[in-house]
């Protein structure tokens, strides 16, 4: 199950939250204020081994997906 991490609209915290694919962009209570006025957050990620750069999510793409996997821009 991936972590997923969300955004409170009233408090601005930020938490992560253990859920699966399909719950993904549910309701879900802020950990801090216990709001539902909720979102999840744009996640990066950036991978190396041996030096050599495995994946990233800052590389390339256009200003709409900020370099992530985009249909709009094939990156």
């Amino acid at each position: 199950m991936p972590i997923y991490e969300y955004v409170c609209a009233q408090c601005g915290s930020k938490f992560d939250a253990l859920r699966s694919m399909n719950d993904s962009d549910k309701e879900i209570e802020c950990a801090h204020c216990h709001s539902t006025d909720t979102h999840r957050a744009l996640s990066l990620c950036f991978s190396h081994s041996d030096g050599h750069e495995i994946a990233s999510s800052s590389s390339g793409g256009c200003t709409g997906c900020s370099g992530g996997s985009c249909s709009s821009c094939g990156h």
